[in-house]
């Protein structure tokens, strides 16, 4: 059964264009092309930036966060209660009124009591913020060294700045280090689903069609605007403020061009037009460009939360969300925070001000892994 899956999933129709066949692309007289059992090297390597990850966020992360003065906001031990502990572990962290009404009335708390105990609790499992600048600084030092690295190698050639010759000879094209090397492996930093499906996919079928030029500028645009990201969060648990606001400006200006003028007029359009010329749409034409335009609409969206957060800024001198509030869960209740939340003067994120759920998305969402 597995071998006539396999069998079938690896036809030549799916994965290469017509008149092309997988025994085109053997290695032979010294010429070396891509195959898909070259993606099992990833196995070790994610062991290995695993290691390294750990490596740099001990010794170098940790100095370096104490160095630039982040401190850890003490946070209170949430009361011992086993009704709400085991409400919070198996049936969920933020319960809805009515639940909360009736937990209040089965451990004789007030509601005001209830809603402060699962809000002390969330606040107990969050990462001190000297973890969270630990992590952006990695991934800071990740994207930085994988932007430098990819544009250093495919500088010198020529679809770099012509990507209609992505496609010439296609897919007769030799594996050689340069795209190759810009092939990074993804890593989990709990992006959108949606996201995680479309890069992987991306990847994957990108190496495995031998793809590899188109795919090598989608990686390097991507990479440059993802450590300017890092690195406002960086420095927005050190309330460093104008640094943050600096760097937020330069990121939105690089994550704009890239995202919503180069993509897709540069790789949407060579994909979709220039890639057909001299050779017939096969399946995996319609598969790769679908994958691209999901990519494209998540840039349409998290450029437009970008360009409300700047618009509220420049009009009101406030962001009131903003990708620096991600530092801790507000110290009011619930109904206290819906009432009260305070507006972010000058661009700069209260201490211990509300969690913005744009933020949260914009984060997470857009440190596109291809």
């Amino acid at each position: 059964m597995l071998s006539s899956l396999n069998e079938w999933l690896w036809q030549d129709k799916f994965w290469l264009p017509p008149n092309n066949s997988w025994a085109d692309l053997e290695d032979r007289d010294g010429v070396v092309y891509a195959h898909p059992r070259d993606l099992l090297a990833t196995l070790p390597l994610a062991l290995a930036l695993v290691a390294a990850r750990m490596a740099f966020e001990r010794f170098v992360g940790l100095p370096l966060s104490r160095w630039l003065g982040v401190r850890n906001h003490v946070q209170r031990p949430v009361a011992p209660n086993p009704v709400l502990e085991r409400h919070f572990l198996t049936q969920g962290r933020r319960p809805k009124e009515p639940q909360l009404a009736l937990l209040a009335t089965q451990c004789g708390l007030t509601l005001r009591q209830t809603q402060r105990w699962f809000r002390d609790r969330r606040k107990q499992d969050q990462p001190h913020l000297t973890k969270k600048f630990c992590e952006a600084s990695w991934r800071f030092l990740f994207y930085l060294c994988s932007f430098v690295g990819g544009l250093s190698v495919l500088y010198h050639e020529s679809w770099l700045w012509t990507p209609s010759m992505c496609w010439d000879s296609y897919p007769n094209q030799p594996l050689n280090p340069v795209p190759a090397m810009t092939h990074r492996l993804p890593q989990d930093f709990k992006e959108q689903v949606a996201h995680h499906f479309v890069t992987i996919s991306l990847i994957i079928f990108s190496y495995s069609a031998n793809l590899l030029r188109i795919g090598s500028l989608v990686l390097l645009l991507h990479d440059a605007s993802d450590y300017l990201l890092e690195a406002c969060k960086m420095f927005n648990y050190t309330y460093w403020r104008r640094l943050c606001d600096t760097l937020f400006v330069i990121f939105s200006c690089v994550f704009l061009y890239t995202r919503l003028v180069l993509f897709p007029t540069q790789i949407l359009y060579t994909t979709y037009y220039e890639s057909l010329i001299g050779r017939a749409p096969f399946f995996g034409y319609y598969f790769f460009n679908a994958l691209l335009m999901v990519l494209q609409l998540l840039h349409v969206f998290w450029s437009s939360l970008i360009l409300r957060m700047i618009s509220n800024f420049m009009t009101k001198g406030q962001m009131e969300k903003d990708i620096r509030s991600d530092v801790e869960e507000s110290d009011l209740s619930e109904e206290e925070a819906g009432q009260e939340r305070p507006q972010l003067r000058n661009g700069s994120a209260p201490i211990g001000g509300p969690r913005s759920r744009v933020a949260g998305r914009l984060a997470n969402g857009h440190t596109v892994a291809m």
